[in-house]
């Protein structure tokens, strides 16, 4: 293991929060983080993160008690705001005694954010302004997640590198992770310098070794270049859906077809318009499953962000960690040459 005075110092706060070697989160993804994959990041110094989606509680509490047979170091539990059963699956996380919960998919109910801190986990929120990010932090969140369009999956419309902008100087109470499209340790580096606590990485290691993921899905991602992660787009504006970033492949004219028949059955009354954004949102979760369960790489959904490109090749989990350290310490050490020798001599 390599010395990384420079990563160290400029991370320490996200280490400490997080309780890790580095401050390097897996994002939350549906299919492919489970116990195999969130285990092995946080084995490598990382920090994993089960993607519970729709899991119910019984199957949460399982994957919970599988992944800590795989390591004995911290790892978080991402939970969608919109669950069904939300409140179940956070009674599961407090009797397995999780130490930090990510409430992803919208704005977090208030008796969501007690019950997670009345068990004393550490929470984490998404926040896509600098105003909602205050409002979060007064309402006890304890560290907000700022996730740019070069994302994967379901994203915003703005880039990270606005974002941090916006709200890195504007949040300092607590710690703040950035993540979209960040697949090289010089950018890890530029925005530690920028005041992130840490990143968060979801689509370098969903093609990793260890991920569950198909050979196919992993093939397309190495095959792809940032070009092909595409943002899906909402043809009629009465059914206003949430972008997807994916590679572009005839799931993604699928799901454009999908949108005009969906807005056709509304023109003709057969559903009303609540109806039509339902079923055009459902169309994701069986495209996801083909892809990444089944490899169906044509018509299922590649979620991947724009570092895609950066993804070369199938690599082992601690083999992309320590890239991505080295390359942030080298950024680092290059800007502050002198700095860890003033450290040490002090």
């Amino acid at each position: 293991m390599i010395a990384t005075p420079h990563l160290d110092a400029a991370s320490a706060r996200g280490r400490a929060f997080l309780g890790t070697r580095h401050a390097i989160m897996a994002g939350a993804m549906t299919w492919v983080s489970e116990r195999h994959l969130v285990s092995a990041i946080s084995n490598a110094g990382g920090f994993g993160v089960l993607a519970c989606g729709a899991m119910p509680p019984e199957l949460l509490e399982r994957e919970i008690a599988a992944t800590r047979a795989l390591t004995d170091k911290p790892f978080g539990i991402n939970l969608i705001t919109l669950h069904p059963q939300l409140d179940e699956l956070i009674q599961v996380c407090a009797r397995q005694n999780v130490s930090h919960v990510v409430l992803a998919g919208g704005l977090p109910p208030g008796p969501a954010i007690a019950a997670i801190k009345a068990f004393g986990a550490k929470l984490m929120c998404f926040a896509p302004t600098a105003a909602l990010a205050k409002k979060l932090v007064r309402s006890g969140v304890d560290a907000i997640v700022i996730e740019g369009s070069e994302a994967g999956g379901h994203i915003g419309p703005v880039s990270l590198t606005v974002l941090a902008q916006e709200i890195l100087p504007a949040i300092t109470d607590v710690p703040v992770f950035v993540a979209g499209g960040i697949g090289r340790g010089n950018a890890i580096a530029a925005y530690l310098e920028m005041g992130a606590s840490g990143v968060q990485l979801g689509t370098r290691f969903a093609a990793a070794a260890e991920s569950v993921a198909h050979e196919k899905f992993k093939a397309a991602f190495v095959r792809a270049s940032a070009r092909d992660a595409i943002a899906s787009v909402q043809i009629d504006p009465r059914l206003p859906v949430i972008p997807v970033r994916a590679l572009k492949n005839a799931g993604s004219d699928a799901f454009n077809e999908r949108q005009r028949e969906v807005a056709a059955a509304v023109d003709r009354g057969e559903m009303d318009l609540a109806a039509g954004q339902l079923a055009i949102e459902h169309y994701w979760a069986g495209a996801l499953r083909r892809a990444v369960v089944e490899g169906d790489v044509e018509s299922g959904s590649l979620m991947a962000g724009q570092s895609v490109g950066m993804v070369t090749k199938v690599q082992p989990v601690a083999e992309i960690i320590a890239e991505l350290v080295a390359e942030a310490e080298a950024a680092l050490s290059r800007a502050h040459p002198r700095a860890h020798g003033r450290e040490a001599a002090a």
